[in-house]
């Protein structure tokens, strides 16, 4: 099985190696988790570099991120605002907080499974009054029993079933922490990209607020010149209907600012509208420089939350598995009693009252209907599941970041040629603009470049808020930003060990 499994994993590790292409020949690295059975080992990494040698796209492709710039990758955008709202929702965050509650529920169930293999120690008092058959082995007497006492026992795991139960508990703390540092990098980009979408939308907002004073000083030029004979009623109607699709275009922008800031409320943990005196100022868009997305090495998917989070999963299920293995052998119990008995309460405390048992106690399984067998089945099965989690995890993370990296390519080419055509449609609308005022073209020209101008203005605004936005996905892909969470008290290391 454990043959199989790795068989598996390094076929999906295979994928990961095709980042590469943008980096250079893969490196060797220590595996993330600590336990064989669910990571490939170091030499296997190592194996797989050599086997598969994928080389740049550019030789002189740049260092990746570094860990310090993937810890705070919000500082890298130099915008105090985002940092604010991001450290804001870390503290704020009701999905956070939900991540954090299971931490706590993880951490308590570990306590449960390492309480386990200890002593357990109960004290048991009792009063009973009874009667016994005189038809049986009793005299027909009615009578009261007084105890008061101790029992203890202790489960000898002779052969290891409790402690692969607290490796199980171990893994899924782990698992748990992986999760939360997962929720926060989703959240953190989460609120990022609201915010850059903000920041997008006031300036499209702007651009139509400014080409509609730009159309309404056109509109003004044409009646005067209606009104001296020189422009005709079309000309008139169409500086018109232009000026009114340009307001038109406002409202729906406007709606989209609100309900995007509502967005960044309920993600920062605030009701809606309380960001509005915060955000309703226009502010540029954030444009990172010195930010080096070039070359992204594989091994970096393995810093991934997710990732770490799926892989200590199946690691606690292989656990599960062992531990309901164990089962189907005997178990060697210690079992102990001590205290006082008597049939009044005048002699209960008397030496006579005085009693105790000792001894182990061995149980074998002989006929439980299957249910010992059927569970190893269901716990195998879930192994299965966990495998196949884990297996789609990697995956998922490899085309999240070739996504990423291709958009914000292509995107930084687009961006140029919209900032070109924006700059040759205002030039344009100088030209035609100047020559209908001086009766030299018709002002179809004019109307013509005006929403060329709109549009290429509105779709270059778009797009230098996406390449801002794909260096975030880019960093979300990385699964940078979790080290706020790493840095707080969360309540000790995690460990095996009772």
């Amino acid at each position: 099985m454990k043959n199989n499994m790795i068989r598996r994993l390094f076929a999906v590790s295979l994928a990961a190696a095709s980042l590469l292409v943008f980096t250079g020949i893969a490196q060797a690295a220590e595996p993330a988790a600590a336990s064989g059975d669910a990571s490939l080992s170091a030499g296997e990494w190592t194996e797989l570099a050599a086997r598969y040698p994928l080389y740049a796209a550019a030789e002189d492709a740049a260092d990746a991120p570094s860990p310090e710039t993937l810890a705070s990758w919000w500082e890298a955008l130099e915008d105090d605002t985002l940092t604010e709202l991001i450290l804001l929702s870390l503290k704020n965050n009701r999905d956070l907080q939900s991540a954090r509650a299971k931490v706590t529920e993880a951490r308590a169930a570990l306590g449960i499974s390492k309480a386990a293999v200890l002593p357990w120690l109960d004290n048991t008092d009792t009063w009973t009054r009874g009667k016994t058959s005189e038809n049986s082995t009793g005299d027909g007497k009615t009578r009261n029993v007084y105890r008061l006492g101790l029992d203890a026992s202790w489960e000898i795991d002779v052969f290891g079933g409790q402690r692969e139960s607290i490796k199980a508990g171990a893994a899924a703390l782990e698992a748990q922490h992986a999760s939360l540092h997962a929720a926060w990098v989703t959240l953190s980009s989460e609120v990022a990209l609201n915010y850059l979408t903000l920041r997008t939308l006031q300036e499209q907002l702007d651009i139509a607020n400014q080409n509609l004073a730009l159309q309404i000083d056109t509109l003004d030029m044409v009646e005067s010149r209606n009104k001296t004979g020189l422009a005709d009623e079309l000309a008139l109607s169409q500086a018109r209907y232009t000026v009114e699709q340009t307001r038109a275009a406002i409202p729906p922008i406007r709606a989209s600012i609100e309900q995007t800031m509502n967005a960044l409320a309920i993600l920062t943990g605030n009701i809606p509208g309380a960001l509005g005196e915060a955000l309703g100022e226009k502010k540029s868009l954030p444009k990172p420089e010195g930010v080096n997305l070039v070359g992204i090495p594989a091994n970096y998917l393995r810093q991934r939350p997710d990732i770490r989070a799926a892989e200590r999963q199946l690691t606690a299920q292989i656990a599960r598995k062992k531990s309901a293995e164990k089962d189907l052998l005997p178990k060697f119990h210690l079992i102990g009693s001590i205290g006082l008995e008597s049939f009044s309460t005048g002699s209960l405390f008397s030496s006579d009252s005085y009693g105790f048992s000792i001894g182990p106690r061995i149980s074998l399984p002989i006929f439980h209907g299957g249910a010992i067998r059927n569970n190893i089945r269901v716990q195998s099965a879930r192994e299965e599941q966990y495998l196949a989690a884990y297996e789609s995890a990697v995956l998922t993370a490899v085309a999240e970041v070739r996504d990423a990296l291709v958009k914000n390519e292509q995107e930084r080419l687009r961006n140029v040629s919209l900032k070109s055509g924006v700059e040759a449609a205002q030039t344009a609308l100088e030209v035609a603009t100047d020559k209908y005022a001086n009766g030299l073209t018709d002002f179809n020209n004019v109307i013509g470049v005006h929403r060329s101008l709109l549009t290429l203005q509105e779709q270059y605004v778009v797009s230098e808020g996406q390449v801002t936005s794909n260096i975030v996905r880019i960093f979300k892909a990385l699964g940078g930003g979790w080290a706020p969470l790493a840095e707080e008290n969360t309540g000790g290391s995690v460990s095996a060990k009772p």
